[in-house]
């Protein structure tokens, strides 16, 4: 059709269904707890009806003197059927659906041929139909229970018993149609008729045994119809039993199945024993931690919205007060929220260590991290607990700033969160007003604690190229400056003795045989005067 006929049908097909709007449309969530009481209600009226009807049409409990107790509690479940129609359930998924159709189809009116057949149970037949309010009270009941594994066992042990309830109402037909006490088979009229009965179905559907044997046709047609049927239905309740108990461990078979191969695999490459053993034990405290071995392989089969939702409830509170973070795009926050890894240390592991590569940021979900140094490298500088975050600035710091200042071990079992350096850099691409200040903020950080670091390092730098003089012992000093005097003043008078020798007296011809030795000696002495001149 046109564009404009069809928008004129969609409107006057939302006219037509806002008359279905009531106030029952602000208690329709999936998990609102209100809503799951009144299914409740319809469901003990629709199993009132399931239960007691094959009762009132077979057992002789519904007399002329209480008719009117059944009555009332008949029209009262109708009364709770017409408002879950009409009131609770007036929604477009509801009529378009079809599922209205069956609804209004087990009211249809059957009890105004009681003025012609009398009060006849069956009559209320159509009542049964509504079997879709107790499917989605499972459902829903399910989905806010913690453990719905429980119900489940209750639910399918329901059905158990209520297959034993329809052979119990159809063997007392069965025996009322042969006649009371007619044969040993049959049931004898005597006690309780629903107890007798109802142990008769017990030992037929599960084929127990130990029952007179038939003796009519119909009796023996009626018995082989029994043992098929109880044989059928008894192995489907064993069958939905054990997937019950398969979904509710399913979780742990899947751990001692990872534990099973993990030791396997140590045995046969021959791990050192004490390694074997600290697996083991990360693996038993991850399992009784968490309930689960990696929580992003189950959070990963959710939409992104609802693991940002989850992700903000248990994550958020911590981020937001990391000082590097603050003051970032909120978006961005909700982003990295959803890059969190949740990792598990044991006692006495390093987390990190000084002079690594750093690529991580840590946040302390559960226990305590020490920081730890000194020259045996076990003195505790300070304890960090839940809550506590650190390593931030070396997901912005680049080239070598980025190493390891300190070691950090787990004192005590200890659950981190994990931010990747990758991460972070993958979500900052569509967050640059986020990106410069982050970048800003480590520049500052590095900044802060780099200044006391270089000023030791210039410290040191000029004592080796001008080294400090030490000072000049006093003992040594005094012994210097008498030594000195007594050296200078020898020499003093020898250097004035030469120079009259040299220039004021002459030389005799006739000492020329000691000239030599003269000479010699007035040649050093010349020599020794230049030196000190």
């Amino acid at each position: 059709p046109p564009p404009e006929e069809k928008k004129v049908d969609e409107e006057k097909a939302e006219e037509e269904t806002s008359i279905l709007y009531t106030v029952g449309l602000l208690i329709l969530s999936f998990t609102d707890l209100i809503y799951v009481v009144w299914l409740f209600f319809v469901t003990l009226a629709w199993n009132w009806n399931v239960w007691l009807i094959p009762v009132r049409c077979t057992f002789p409990y519904q007399t002329p003197e209480n008719i009117h107790w059944w009555l009332l509690m008949d029209y009262f479940c109708d009364g709770i059927y017409i408002v879950d129609i009409f009131v609770m359930q007036p929604r477009l998924q509801f009529v378009r659906g079809g599922d209205i159709v069956m609804d209004v189809i087990s009211l249809f009116p059957l009890d105004l041929l009681y003025f012609f057949t009398g009060v006849k149970s069956l009559l209320r037949f159509p009542r049964l139909l509504k079997y879709n309010a107790f499917f989605e009270f499972n459902d829903r009941l399910e989905a806010v229970m913690s453990k719905a594994y429980i119900y489940r066992v209750i639910r399918t042990s329901a059905y158990l018993l209520y297959s034993l309830h329809c052979n119990a109402c159809i063997f007392y037909w069965g025996s009322d149609y042969e006649g009371l006490g007619s044969t040993k088979w049959v049931y004898n009229g005597k006690g309780n008729s629903y107890i007798r009965c109802y142990y008769f179905a017990v030992k037929t559907l599960i084929t127990i045994g130990g029952l007179p044997d038939p003796t009519t046709v119909f009796e023996i047609v009626f018995q082989m119809l029994n043992y098929f049927v109880g044989v059928f239905a008894f192995s489907i309740m064993i069958g939905q039993m054990r997937d019950v108990f398969g979904a509710a461990t399913a979780g742990e078979a899947y751990y001692r199945h990872c534990v099973d191969s993990t030791v396997k695999y140590m045995s046969s490459y021959k791990i050192p024993r004490e390694v074997q053993n600290r697996v083991k034990i990360w693996y038993d405290y991850t399992w009784k931690s968490q309930g689960m071995l990696d929580e992003q392989e189950l959070l990963i089969q959710l939409p992104d919205k609802m693991r940002l939702d989850i992700a903000a409830d248990v994550n958020y509170s911590i981020v937001s007060k990391v000082a590097l973070f603050q003051g970032c795009d909120r978006q961005m926050i909700f982003d990295m929220l959803k890059r969190l890894k949740s990792v598990v240390y044991l006692p006495g592991d390093f987390v990190c260590k000084k002079g690594e590569i750093g690529r991580e940021m840590y946040i302390i979900k559960a226990g305590e991290v020490q920081v730890v140094g000194g020259p045996d490298g076990m003195t505790v500088f300070v304890t960090l607990r839940a809550g506590s975050v650190f390593g931030e600035i070396s997901l912005l710091a680049g080239g070598g700033g980025n190493r390891r200042t300190a070691n950090v071990k787990a004192h005590g079992f200890a659950n981190l969160f994990i931010l990747d350096k990758k991460d972070l850099a993958e979500i900052l691409v569509h967050y640059p007003e986020s990106q410069k200040l982050l970048r800003k903020k480590a520049k500052k950080m590095l900044t802060k604690d780099k200044k006391p670091t270089d000023e030791k390092d210039q410290a040191k730098d000029t004592g080796e190229v001008i080294p400090q003089r030490p000072e000049t012992p006093k003992l040594f000093k005094a012994a210097l400056e008498v030594g000195t005097g007594q050296t200078f003043a020898k020499l003093k008078e020898a250097y004035k003795g030469a120079t009259l020798e040299v220039f004021i007296s002459p030389v005799k011809p006739e000492t020329h045989c000691t000239i030599f030795g003269c000479s010699r000696q007035k040649i050093g002495i010349e020599k020794q005067s230049w030196r000190f001149l």
